[in-house]
């Protein structure tokens, strides 16, 4: 397989790669702090830990140019 032909959801440069990485870990951070003051053990809770996990994730699927 090239890499042509590789499946790429986002490709940023490593500039904006690193503010979007920040920004996404951030608000995954804060999310999950959402969550547990709303309850650890609720389903508002784990829901918001579970986006704020997603969301500390999502640059696990850009790369960088």
């Amino acid at each position: 397989m090239t890499e042509s032909s590789t499946f790429r959801l986002a490709e940023l440069s490593p500039r904006r790669y690193r503010w979007a990485d920040r920004a996404t870990k951030l608000a995954g951070v804060g999310l999950i702090a959402v969550g547990l003051d709303a309850g650890g053990g609720t389903p508002a809770g784990v829901a918001f830990a579970a986006l704020g996990v997603a969301l500390g994730l999502a640059t696990v699927l850009i790369e960088k140019q």
